[in-house]
């Protein structure tokens, strides 16, 4: 069972699944940098100074001292963090097409297709076995 078990791990399938699954998490820290470093910036500037990372609706606001007894954390619903999560998935899906594309074209052209030049009709056929038996 051991052996089975070194061999399902050694096939190409599973290092190249292992290997997909690392750099999808390092895409996904470079995408998140991205869009909460730049572009959230630039939306938040041009939506008046905005920081959709802090924008939220308090349902119950935070009572007490943190760390003290009696303390009541706030209750918000925080949707600037899912506009901010909207655009990562848009951002995302944008550079899987673009990887997706790259690797498209990297992939060995489709066989070209010859045409075969067309051989005899029926009739050219017919003609030739004609003159073949003519002449005996």
């Amino acid at each position: 069972m051991l052996k089975e078990f070194k061999d399902f791990i050694m096939t190409g399938n599973v290092i190249e699944f292992a290997v997909a699954v690392i750099m999808a998490g390092a895409v996904g820290l470079v995408v998140n940098g991205f869009v909460g470093d730049i572009i959230m910036p630039i939306v938040g500037h041009f939506a008046g100074g905005v920081d959709f990372a802090n924008l939220k609706v308090i349902l119950t606001p935070a009572t007490g001292v943190a760390g003290e007894a009696g303390f009541v954390a706030e209750n918000a619903i925080r949707w600037g963090a899912w506009v901010n999560t909207i655009v990562n998935l848009i951002i995302v899906g944008f550079v899987m097409f673009l990887i997706i594309k790259a690797y498209n074209k990297m992939k060995k052209p489709a066989e070209v297709v010859e045409e075969t030049p067309a051989g005899p009709t029926q009739e050219d056929l017919l003609i030739e076995i004609r003159d073949l038996l003519k002449k005996k």
